[in-house]
């Protein structure tokens, strides 16, 4: 297969990061719909909390986490435009699959292959963009290609409220796992397979390595495993939120709760969905900006303003479940959301940036073992368990209440870690540049 020149890739570019983008949003919005649809499956099979927390965390996360470490090994040396079309397919197969179970155990099942279909998109998606953008653009560029997370979370609210009425939940899962097969398609189609390491210099080839040498390399590098806590720990509460936020909403105030003609229940899903898309949206984009400009001067922005922004938008997500009003939770909310962007793109330019070339799509498979493993697989269930052990005492709206307030730990401990990155970052990022740039230089003498 023929590799497209840079000098051909202006347009071409831009046009492989929105369509990667396309595909990491439809793996939200299949991934976070099931925070939107919680409480009519609820309210349809009788699910207790601690069932809807497997479901939205550890039963998706379970293999999702797993599965893409060896993912990422094939693409680290095979096609990673097929590897992404095929995963693409497969966890729109398995969304369509959630919305016909019928039992607890069976939609358990469904939501674990959709796990293992999107364990399948980012690694991948995250070393072709490496191959496409130099490493001074990387971070907007992977910051843009993040704008998936908002988006796709907004989108998960915005369809739900449309679709709920008139397809009911099943429909709703069966209708996106079809736009996304159609989807996969189209990558299959137009995606070219780029040449690797191609932004490092003319004739450069890449020596495949093994999981176990990456582990070891990436291993020795205190900034991306600082960076990577910082990740895990604010998306454990990024995650617990966003599957348990409408449930609390609609347990508070049940004229919300989802029902046919219920325009409330529309109108909650759309200002969730717009706070989601303009508030992430605009600190996922702004952050990765925003951090390029400082890092001119000083690389540690790469850890301090993601962990700065979060001590102004932490006490405004805990304050959003205390008070009485919907609208001053949505600014609350709103508040919260353009602060947990921020981290995005730094975090992941680091992943992509300090590792060595052979081992990009590696490094971000790591990042997403630990960080899902932690978050994605911790957050929503912590939440739906702790919330079942509190509500005999508590009652069903404080007993949730509590639970979503306690996450203030894991996030003082994201702060923590961004701040540690900060430091580290700087010894670091120069040892990566240097080790590359010897990589390149070996490359080239050897090609000679």
């Amino acid at each position: 297969m023929s590799q497209p020149k840079m000098a051909e890739t202006s347009n071409y570019r831009t046009f492989v990061l929105w369509l990667l983008t396309l595909a990491y949003i439809f793996s939200f919005i299949d991934r976070q719909i099931m925070g939107a649809l919680s409480p009519s499956i609820k309210a349809d099979l009788g699910f207790e909390d601690w069932q809807l927390g497997l479901l939205k965390g550890f039963g998706f996360a379970l293999l999702y986490t797993t599965v893409g470490i060896p993912i990422a090994w094939l693409a680290d040396r095979y096609s990673r435009t097929k590897i992404i079309s095929i995963s693409v397919f497969f966890w729109s197969l398995f969304t369509a699959l959630t919305g016909m179970a019928n039992s607890f155990t069976s939609m358990l099942i469904a939501r674990t292959g959709v796990g293992i279909g999107e364990a399948g998109g980012s690694p991948p998606s995250h070393s072709i963009i490496s191959d496409l953008y130099p490493k001074e653009k990387r971070a907007s560029a992977l910051g843009v290609y993040s704008l998936g997370i908002p988006i796709g979370i907004a989108f998960s609210y915005i369809l739900a409220g449309i679709l709920v009425e008139t397809l009911g939940w099943r429909g709703t899962l069966v209708a996106l796992g079809v736009a996304g097969v159609i989807l996969a398609l189209i990558i299959s189609l137009v995606v070219r397979e780029p040449k690797r390491g191609q932004m490092e210099g003319d004739n450069f080839i890449l020596e495949p390595v093994s999981i176990s040498e990456s582990i070891k390399t990436l291993a020795k590098i205190p900034s991306w495993w600082a960076m990577c806590m910082g990740i895990a720990w604010v998306s454990f509460g990024g995650y617990a939120v966003a599957n348990w936020g409408v449930d609390y909403i609609v347990r508070f105030l049940p004229e919300y709760a989802p029902g046919v003609g219920n325009g409330k229940f529309r109108w909650l899903m759309l200002m969730l969905g717009l706070v989601h898309l303009v508030g992430y949206g605009a600190g996922t984009y702004y952050g990765a900006v925003i951090t390029e400009k400082l890092a001119k001067k000083n690389i540690s922005a790469y850890g301090w303003l993601p962990g700065a922004v979060l001590i102004v938008g932490v006490p405004a997500l805990i304050g959003a479940f205390w008070v009485q009003n919907i609208y001053l939770h949505l600014v609350l909310i709103t508040i919260y959301l353009v602060s947990a962007g921020v981290y995005l793109g730094p975090s992941f330019a680091a992943a992509q940036t300090l590792a060595p070339i052979n081992m990009r799509a590696m490094s971000t498979a790591l990042f997403f073992l630990i960080l899902n493993l932690i978050a994605l697989g911790g957050g929503p269930t912590y939440i739906g368990l702790a919330s079942s052990a509190l509500t005999e005492q508590y009652g069903e709206v404080h007993a949730l209440r509590l639970s979503l307030t306690s996450l203030i730990v894991p996030y003082i401990l994201s702060i923590i870690a961004f701040f540690w990155a900060a430091k580290t970052l700087p010894k670091d990022w120069a040892e990566a540049e240097a080790r590359n740039e010897k990589m390149v230089s070996n490359n080239k003498s050897t090609s000679t």
